[in-house]
């Protein structure tokens, strides 16, 4: 039974810790030595990082995106941002990623490409805001990963079978998660993160506007790292979900069942077809025939 209940109660009764146990489960599964899951998890902390700096390297641009990341590091370098150091940084970092995406530069699907900057902006971001050792990284993203395995098999991590909420919800969940084992939370706060940030994105509809990863997505992910991080900090402060963080979980698949096909992904519905939408979108396609033609 794929379950954040069960992982919890296994800690609890064995002492391990939710990353040891998350490695435990994976490793009978998958037959691999624990010391191997935790190479590829340590190499894909190393990806992510190299995204991350090769990101934010440049100005990276997509089709109507690119330069946010830029403008938002220079509003927090001359102001006291609103949000905070830790919303702004890893929300620089997640629109840089985004974009990176966007301008086909490689990225880490964690868990998705259209959601691809939550997670390490979330990681690098308190990593630079509070100082964190690399295998402390390696284990809240095994945190992450087991997190989003639960969400994968319970429900969906894809937009167009679950909506936005499956992609950049289930990021925003991953992260939180993962940000709770980073401040010292227990295995039981790390599971009520996801389920307290789960619970306050419920229906978020995927519309990507010409069916490109850009509009609305590059911003979501910049938007969802603060929802996840308000999310850590209140299971930290113990708060617990009053509904089961597996209940909110099944509760996304649910919701995602009643979407109409519009509002996942096909690029038919929600912001995808406003006036504005719907005359980039004819730019685009007028820009991409005229090269077709040559």
């Amino acid at each position: 039974m794929w379950s954040l209940d069960e992982i919890v109660n296994s800690c609890n009764k064995t002492g391990l810790s939710f990353p040891e146990m998350v490695i435990a489960r994976d490793s009978e599964r998958s037959g691999m030595e624990p010391c191997s899951v935790r190479s590829i998890m340590s190499s894909r902390l190393d990806d992510m990082k190299r995204s991350m700096e090769e990101a934010l390297s440049g100005d990276h641009r997509g089709k109507f995106v690119g330069g946010e990341a830029s403008l938002l590091g220079e509003y927090g370098n001359a102001s006291s941002p609103l949000s905070g150091r830790l919303v702004l940084e890893a929300a620089k970092i997640a629109l840089a990623v985004s974009a990176y995406n966007a301008s086909m530069g490689r990225i880490v699907a964690a868990p998705t490409a259209g959601s691809c900057g939550i997670l390490p902006g979330m990681l690098f971001g308190f990593e630079k805001v509070f100082g964190a050792q690399r295998e402390s990284l390696v284990d809240a993203l095994i945190v992450a990963g087991g997190v989003g395995q639960v969400i994968a098999r319970r429900a969906t991590l894809a937009g167009a079978s679950g909506g936005c909420q499956a992609e950049c919800g289930a990021a925003a969940a991953m992260g939180a998660s993962a940000l709770v084992f980073l401040a010292g939370g227990s295995a039981g706060s790390v599971s009520h993160a996801a389920g307290i940030t789960l619970k306050s994105i419920l229906g978020l509809v995927c519309d990507p506007v010409a069916g490109l990863v850009e509009i609305p997505c590059v911003k979501r992910n910049g938007t969802l790292v603060a929802l996840g991080i308000i999310g850590a900090d209140m299971a930290l402060a113990g708060i617990r979900s009053l509904i089961p963080p597996d209940e909110v979980i099944d509760a996304m698949r649910s919701v995602g069942n009643l979407l109409p096909e519009i509002l996942k992904e096909t690029g038919t519905g929600g912001v995808a077809v406003t006036p504005t939408a719907m005359r980039l979108r004819r730019l685009w396609e007028d820009e991409a025939k005229g090269q077709g033609d040559n």
